[in-house]
């Protein structure tokens, strides 16, 4: 079991930083997901014997890295679900992608469709059966050579839809060979990271929680002052 990253912890929360690579929950693959590693970790922090309460309030790709949200009662976790379907988490990401965004910062908004057959989505400008529309915000905060960190605030949570929609718009996540990358990682990750998350607290009324990811492990990512000067500074949760 590889050593777990916790970045937030209270009585009601706990917020890891997944790596890339490791499923969130468990799948065909047969490796140690995500979920049963923050089990054992509060077993053993806590001294539980048996089952423990896990909550998991969301998830990331297998091969995206970044924040990933627990709750450890059942009130944090019907509230912040609630919170999730109700769009009152601000979620924040970033993204290596090829090429330069055109515009610099905007508005996407497509009818996403999932291929079952081969687990890919497809964007569209006008709805299709089966479709579910996906909304999100970019910007553009620095280029190297021909690569750009961007600035993604989804507003809906589709599976694989910044993935998608960036690639709709010619800007391939670095790594992502799915969706039209032409540069394969040896590690399979890509090059997207959970960055943030703000909202606020599901019992401690008023309190505004804001979790930031641990330092990535793509090393793509040190390429952009806005990393570097993160890193030099310390300025990350949980190191």
């Amino acid at each position: 079991m590889e050593k777990l990253k916790v970045i937030f912890e209270d009585n009601h929360l706990l917020a890891v930083h997944k790596p890339a690579g490791i499923p969130t929950q468990g799948d065909e693959s047969g490796d140690e997901p995500l979920v049963d590693m923050v089990e054992n970790y509060i077993r053993l922090m806590y001294q539980k014997p048996g089952n423990v309460y896990v909550g998991l309030l969301h998830r990331l790709d297998r091969p995206t890295e970044g924040i990933v949200l627990f709750a450890k009662t059942s009130k944090a976790a019907a509230r912040m679900s609630k919170m999730f379907q109700e769009r009152k988490i601000k979620k924040t990401y970033m993204a290596i992608t090829h090429g330069r965004p055109n515009p610099e910062e905007g508005r996407l908004f497509n009818y996403l469709w999932k291929d079952p057959k081969n687990n890919k989505v497809y964007c569209y400008d006008k709805e299709k059966t089966d479709s579910k529309a996906g909304e999100l915000f970019y910007q553009l905060l620095e280029m190297d050579g021909n690569m750009s960190l961007i600035k993604v605030n989804p507003i809906t949570g589709r599976p694989h839809q910044i993935r998608a929609q960036l690639s709709y718009i010619r800007c391939s996540i670095v790594g992502d060979t799915k969706y039209g990358s032409n540069l394969p990682l040896n590690d399979r990750s890509i090059c997207l990271l959970c960055y943030e998350m703000e909202f606020e607290h599901p019992v401690k009324k008023g309190e505004i929680v804001t979790v930031r990811s641990a330092t990535p492990e793509t090393k793509f990512f040190d390429k952009f002052d806005f990393f570097k000067e993160k890193r030099k500074k310390g300025k990350w949760n949980g190191e």
